[in-house]
Order: structure tokens, then sequence, then C-alpha cells
């Protein structure tokens, strides 16, 4: 069960402040990106599965960026959305909609909550939340 289960209102109120988050996740993990590829093109081999320790063992100079994505991923869990990922920018809301415990979906770039799905159902599994909607609010 979630510690918090959001309304609507409460899921999109979140949204402006979700975007800035997003927007310096997305900015961050480009320096490490690039910071991985000039690691890979200097020993000519690909680290796939190169950890964060490790990383920060070749490349202590990026220690803060590493730290402030740490902190931007704890001021997400914080107000009790969950972060699903940053390649599509999810983040998901615990709801219910008449009594069923469903997801709030947002991807980074969409204005207002617009889509759910089942807990187990996943972005695959995203319905347009419209249809939903009266429900969600009757709960209200």
């Amino acid at each position: 069960m979630p510690d918090r289960v959001f309304t609507i209102e409460e899921a999109n109120a979140l949204i402006p402040r979700l975007e800035i988050i997003l927007s310096q996740l997305q900015q961050h993990s480009r320096v490490l990106r690039d910071v991985i590829s000039d690691l890979s093109e200097a020993s000519g081999e690909v680290p796939d599965d190169l950890t964060t320790e490790e990383l920060l063992a070749l490349r202590p100079e990026v220690r803060p960026v590493a730290t402030a994505m740490e902190g931007l991923l704890r001021d997400i869990e914080a107000t009790g959305a969950q972060f699903k990922g940053l390649a599509l920018g999810l983040v998901d809301f615990p709801a219910e909609i008449d009594g069923e415990p469903i997801l709030l979906c947002w991807q980074y770039g969409e204005k207002e909550i617009g889509y759910y799905h089942t807990p187990d159902g996943g972005f695959a599994g995203r319905k347009p939340l419209h249809a939903a909607v009266a429900l969600v609010r009757s709960l209200q």
C-alpha cells in the first residue's frame, strides 16, 4: 500500500516542480553520458555495466553531478510520487478508481496527467484518463 494516494488535482499541482526536476536530471545525465563516452573512447571498450562507484573512482570530478542527481531523485520520492525512469521521463502517482489501486502516469513534457495504468500494467498499459476521470473525482 502506498504511503500517499493522490487526487488528479494533487498530482497535477506537482507537475511544474517535476518539470524542473526532470529537466535538471536530464542535464546531469547528459554530463554523465559524455563522461562515460569519453571513458569508452579512451579505453576502446563500452562500459555497459559501469557502476556509479566505478565511474566516480575513474572520474571523481563528476561527484557533484552524481550527488545532485541523487538529491533530485530524493525530491521526487519526498512528494510521494514514484520515479519510473529518466529515458522516458516517467513519474507515477498512486491513486484509486472506484476503490481499485491505479497509477496516474505522467511523462515529462505533458502539461497535465492524461493517463493511468494498473500497478502492474506499466507504461505500455497506459490508458487515457478522460474515460476514468469521473470515477477518480467521485472519490475526492
